[in-house]
């Protein structure tokens, strides 16, 4: 939804929509009268999940035959935030929504589902499997709301021949030490013409400043969900860096113009095509590289801090039930199946078998669920994987351990939209780091501080 229409939009409607829906403790008062272990009824409805790889595919199948009679509906795409919220308001929701975890707190604190402790304890849903960092962006006074799936977390992704040429390595590109990047990025950036022709490092902004400012020592937000801290020193240092990073490439608007051209997902992606030194990314990105271009020379490492301690900021989906579901007994059940261990396994063995098939490495999947993340890789990650896939294999996996989430709070699409907005407005050339950032300050702050307020007023 946030990639199909701006941040201000969506957060608009989502308000405007919230607040049509019951407030604070309705939604656990509606909790308290759902007999989790009771009989299923006979239909499931499900909102924003599409089936459209194995691993999705696998795992719904499973969930499917576990519910046995019951009906079940898919509405295949993402989440519409505007159309579940009204649904909700009208009275008329889905049983189960797939959501990102970032939203599970506005969602949580404005009613919109319920909490599904009695759910956990119902279904026997083994909550210490699940990653402690992904429970607790789903955790909300003190309550889960959310089912955990997917983590994605970064790694260093680099051209090691546009590296070696310069005279630099993988590790000086990490993330450890900024002087390395910055030398590494004005040897290896190339131009023709005035116009820049080999990116010599990619900051990946404005989606990353989470990643940069976790590494100068500060997290965006308070741990309690309650204080906004984008105004911090160590916030605005990292965003100069990052900043100054495309300003030595002729700046971002020429960086973001060239990188766009790019075959992201085909055979002449940036790396394969010498146009890009270095970056941050998701790992998603590693099993996209190996298919399409599995002979370029790449080189791999995890995202690292000052301390050379591997670093990545976690983000992810969830599975929450909606207030005024009709068949919260199959939801959970539902949304237990897809998560749980066998099911991931079971996944993870369809996508090896069709990797093995087609010559291809299988690299691992990430889940919210660190016991089937183990097993997958004990069982089905080949340990004497080649180069570079085995140093991608060791990154993903080392930085998986080492992510960290930003807490659930009631006002995430309007924290998120201050913060981004801030970042864009650097990176067009209207405002200097500091002033952005204070501005955002006061925006988020504003926000967080209406938001916890009015949960308060509806709690009381």
């Amino acid at each position: 939804m946030r990639r199909s229409l701006p941040s201000t939009v969506v957060a608009a409607t989502a308000a405007l929509a919230l607040a049509a829906c019951a407030q604070g403790t309705q939604a656990e008062d509606d909790a308290e009268g759902v007999d989790f272990a009771a009989d299923p009824g006979d239909r499931l409805s499900i909102m924003g999940f599409g089936t459209g790889d194995e691993i999705a595919q696998v795992r719904y199948d499973r969930a499917v035959e576990a519910l046995g009679d019951v009906d079940v509906r898919l509405a295949e795409g993402e989440l519409d935030i505007q159309a579940f919220l009204s649904a909700v308001a009208s009275g008329n929701p889905p049983d189960v929504v797939y959501a990102n975890r970032d939203q599970i707190g506005t969602f949580a604190s404005r009613g919109a589902i319920i909490p599904l402790d009695e759910c956990v304890e119902a279904h026997d849903v083994d909550v210490d499997a699940y990653r402690d960092a992904a429970l607790a962006q789903v955790t909300f006074d003190d309550q889960v709301f959310g089912i955990p799936e997917f983590n994605q977390i970064q790694v260093t992704m680099a051209n090691a021949d546009l590296l070696e040429a310069a005279g630099f390595t993988v590790e000086d590109v990490n993330g450890s030490d900024r002087e390395a990047i910055q030398a590494a990025s004005e040897a290896i950036a190339q131009d023709d013409g005035g116009r820049l022709s080999v990116i010599g490092y990619d900051s990946k902004l404005p989606e990353f400043l989470p990643l940069w400012a976790k590494t100068a020592g500060k997290e965006l937000l308070s741990q309690d969900g309650r204080t906004a801290q984008l105004d911090d020193p160590d916030v605005v240092e990292a965003l100069e860096f990052a900043v100054g990073i495309y300003d030595a490439q002729g700046g971002f608007p020429a960086v973001k113009t060239f990188r766009d051209s790019a075959d992201f997902f085909g055979a002449g992606n940036q790396f394969a095509s010498g146009a890009l030194g270095a970056m941050p990314m998701e790992q998603w990105y590693i099993n996209v590289l190996n298919e399409v271009s599995p002979d370029a020379p790449l080189a791999f490492d995890a995202f690292r801090g000052p301390d050379g301690e591997a670093i990545a900021y976690a983000t992810g989906s969830a599975w929450a039930i909606p207030r005024g579901s009709a068949n919260p007994q199959a939801a959970c059940a539902f949304a237990k199946t897809m998560t749980e261990t066998e099911s991931w396994l079971a996944a993870a063995e369809a996508r090896a078998a069709d990797r093995e098939q087609d010559g291809l490495v299988f690299t691992g999947v990430l889940t919210g669920n660190e016991e089937a993340d183990q097993r997958i890789r004990d069982e089905l990650v080949p340990s004497d994987a080649p180069q570079p896939w085995a140093d991608a294999i060791d990154a993903m996996y080392e930085a998986n351990d080492a992510a960290f989430t930003l807490p659930a709070n009631p006002a995430d699409a309007e924290f998120e939209t201050a913060w981004q907005d801030a970042v864009n407005r650097v990176l067009n050339g209207q405002q200097e780091p500091a002033e952005a950032l204070a501005q955002a300050q006061e925006e988020a702050q504003s926000a967080l501080d209406a938001a916890w307020a009015k949960w308060e007023e509806d709690a009381s």
